[in-house]
Order: structure tokens, then sequence, then C-alpha cells
């Protein structure tokens, strides 16, 4: 790989994460091995005597700070607390703190752990896909649920996820503009594409009814299946949008597959046994589907050296296009 993520710097964090694991009780010689390179870059530490294991999540610079860090901390402890969600456990430094810092490429990264959690991800195709979105919309439906009535720490701070910071002015995942092999006609066509998903949002509006806290990334990779159990995982995009946005990041990367309406049905029925949603939040759900499918062009363009982005391409970028084509002449 090459950029951020490259090959020779993993090996580097994964090796410096070995000054780090007496600090959450490990040996400084417990086996570390990398997880995933995406936004940040995760390891699974184990101590070599007892078998134990544990994660460890490496921060990409630049994008969370440490009250963030903090805050996304305090939510999954309350959520565990009240038994919203099945949820690894954030697991505290021999000193009471919860971040650790190391030094990489002359920036200090922050460092969290997380209780090692057992599971596989749902396959795509898999044949209990759709009860599984079922189940997920009733798990969405108790973290909007706790999220409307828990009193936040007056320190809590989270990123908004809405169109300026999607698609506009003021980008968290990059400019849209940068996708991968876009030309002059896409170019054109995603122009416009965005410019009708601003006047939809404004006209849809952020009332609290349909805009909080959530979790913004509850995609396959980030759900773990044991047993009768779905536990989710990675809480590190939470922050505030649209509540309904929690169902399209769920169906990130297969959008286009045929089977989404089918698990968009099974998500509703989901949720509504547990909180009502709306008649017109559920005909927008298509709508915030293409959206983030739009925002994952921008982040694959500028997380190029993840595994994810290098897969994607291209394709991904001509594959949105076609997407936003559908979905003017919906409008027209």
């Amino acid at each position: 790989m090459a950029g951020l993520y490259e090959d020779g710097f993993v090996e580097q964090l994964r090796q410096g994460l070995s000054s780090l694991t007496e600090g959450w009780s490990l040996p400084p010689d417990a086996a570390i091995t990398t997880l995933n390179i995406s936004e940040n870059a995760t390891f699974k530490a184990t101590d070599r005597g007892t078998e134990k294991s544990i994660i460890l999540r490496v921060h990409r610079p630049g994008y969370h700070e440490r009250d963030e860090i903090l805050s996304e901390l305090a939510w999954i402890h309350d959520l565990r607390q009240n038994n919203v969600v099945a949820t690894p456990k954030p697991l505290p430094r021999t000193d009471g703190s919860y971040i650790g810092n190391m030094r990489a490429a002359g920036d200090v990264r922050h460092v969290v752990a997380f209780e090692f959690m057992s599971g596989v991800e749902p396959e795509q195709g898999g044949a209990g896909l759709v009860s599984g979105f079922r189940e997920l919309g009733a798990i969405s439906a108790r973290l909007h649920r706790h999220a409307r009535t828990w009193q936040r720490p007056a320190t809590f701070r989270r990123k908004t996820w809405n169109y300026e910071t999607m698609l506009g002015a003021t980008p968290l995942w990059g400019d849209w503009r940068d996708a991968l092999g876009l030309d002059a006609g896409g170019l054109a066509v995603l122009e416009r594409a965005s410019r009708a998903l601003e006047r939809f949002l404004a006209d849809f509006g952020q009332g609290p009814e349909r805009f909080g806290l959530v979790h913004a990334d509850l995609r396959l990779a980030n759900l773990l299946v044991d047993g009768d159990r779905l536990g989710v995982i990675d809480f590190d995009d939470c922050g505030f949008s649209w509540f309904v946005y929690d169902f399209a990041a769920a169906v990130s990367f297969f959008e286009h597959d045929p089977i989404v309406a089918a698990l968009q049905d099974a998500w509703v029925e989901g949720y509504r046994t547990v909180a009502p949603l709306s008649e017109a939040d559920i005909a927008a759900i298509p709508t915030f589907v293409f959206l983030r499918r739009f925002l994952l062009t921008a982040w694959v363009a500028s997380h190029a050296e993840t595994p994810t982005a290098q897969a994607l391409g291209a394709p991904f970028t001509h594959g949105t296009v076609a997407l936003a084509d559908a979905f003017l002449s919906k409008l027209e």
C-alpha cells in the first residue's frame, strides 16, 4: 500500500504498541497482530501465557480529538450499563485513563482498548441477512431511543454528519470531486445530484424526532454474530445525524444490490417493534442510501491507501455516477 498506512508504517505501529501493552495489564511481549486498516489501524494483542486478548485501536491523526474519543467511550459505557446493545467494553489503563499515546511519523497517535468480542461478520449474501436486519432495526431503535433521553456529559463532543460535512463546504471525508476516475461527464451528474440532495435535506429538516446521536457506521464489518447474539462494534464515527442514516450506513458498499429493498423492509419492521418510525422517514431511506454512497465515494478517494479503497478504485466512482443518474431520473 502507498500513503498513510503503507505496509512498513503499519508494521511500525504494530511494533510501537509493545510499549503500551503494560498500560492495559498485558506483558510487553504480548503477541500483536493487525486486524484492520480503515479510518484507524486496529490490532489484537494477546498475552502469550494466559491467551487473554484485547483490541487496540490506533487513531488516525487529524480526525478525532481526545475529548471526542472520550465522548464516544462515554456513550458506549452508558449503552452497556443500560443493556441497550451488545458491544465491547472500553478498557481503562492501569492509571484509570482510557487513552494511551504513541508517536509515529512525527504525529502523536491516540490509542484506546476494548474487550475482545467473539463472532463473525454477517455474510453479504447469507441466508440469514434479512432476519439479521430485522434484529439490526430493533437495535438501531434502541440506540436512538437511548440517544433521545440520555443526559450527555457537559464535555460531550462528537461530529455532525449533515450536508455541509458530508458533501458540502466542510467535508469530513474529503471533497467528492476528487473521486477516483471521475471525468467531466460524471462530475456534471454528481454536481446536479449534490444540489438535489442539499435541497432534499433542507426540506427534510433536522428536528429532534429524526435527527440525533447515531452510530453512523453500522455496516456489516462492524457487526459480529455469535449464535443468537448480534454484537455492534466500532462507534468511532458516531455523531449527530438523521436516525434513518443508520440504515443507509448498514448497506455500505452493496447499496446497489437488489436485496437492499428486502433489508429495508426488515429493518423497518424490527425498528417498529421498539420505537415509532414515520412514513416520511421510511420514504426518505432510499435517498439516504444514495447519500451514503455519495459520501463513501469521497472516502475512497481520501483514504486511497486502505485495502477497501484500493479494492474499489475508480469503478466505485463510476457506479456512484450511475446511481446518481437513477436518483435524478426519479426526481424528474
